[in-house]
């Protein structure tokens, strides 16, 4: 069974990343209670650069709570509690490599469909204050997701997600984090990439010069 273990919002703010101020959205925290989720995110959360984050097709970002042990012994100095990694919904029983691009799910009386994973930006590294984390980050396949939202309504932790439909022709998450950084003229996977019809347009482009060899 899948559910909402921590909701997690958060506005904008400034840090000092190498001596200069970065304006990021990337610091969730858990809120109690029911909230509205929109087409374009979760009531109380925003995003600070809109040319690489948020839109319709990154609405909502979820990540395993199954992955914080693995990042525990990897930064064993980092405090990590639920929205560490900049996600929305803390989750479990979700996994790249059981999502497929197009899964739509139901929480709390939301409609949400799986889109692509998440590359991180160097705000990421910021965060931590970490120059190594976003390459470490990319090589451990422990992405999360971004979903888009079909039907507004609201969530709350706790919020079970419920499988509506499975898009089992779909390329997984896990697949696109292996085109992305391991294997990335993987021509199989590349045809299920741009076969996938959720698939956003950003990444067919992005996908587009590979096809051609």
């Amino acid at each position: 069974m899948a559910n909402l273990l921590s909701l997690n919002v958060g506005l904008p703010r400034d840090i000092v990343y190498k001596g200069e101020t970065i304006h990021t959205g990337i610091f969730k925290l858990p809120v109690a209670g029911r909230t509205p989720l929109s087409t374009l995110n979760l009531d109380g959360d925003r995003q600070a650069d809109l040319s690489v984050h948020g839109g319709p097709d990154k609405a909502v970002y979820g990540y395993p709570v199954e992955h914080y042990e693995f990042w525990r012994k990897e930064l064993p100095d980092a405090e990590l509690t639920p929205g560490a990694f900049g996600e929305n919904f803390t989750c479990t029983g979700l996994l790249e490599d059981e999502l497929h691009i197009g899964d739509r799910f139901r929480v709390g009386s939301a409609v949400i469909v799986v889109r692509q994973p998440r590359m991180p930006c160097y705000k990421l590294a910021a965060k931590f204050q970490r120059d190594d984390l976003i390459e470490r980050f990319l090589r451990s396949g422990r992405s999360g997701f971004y979903f888009s939202v079909e039907a507004e309504g609201e969530v709350a932790h706790g919020d079970e997600f419920e499988l509506l439909s499975r898009a089992s022709d779909g390329i997984t998450i896990a697949e696109m984090n292996l085109l992305f950084f391991k294997e990335k003229y993987n021509q199989r996977l590349l045809q299920k990439a741009v076969a996938t019809s959720a698939l956003p347009q950003s990444w067919r482009q992005y996908f587009a010069p590979r096809l051609k060899g």
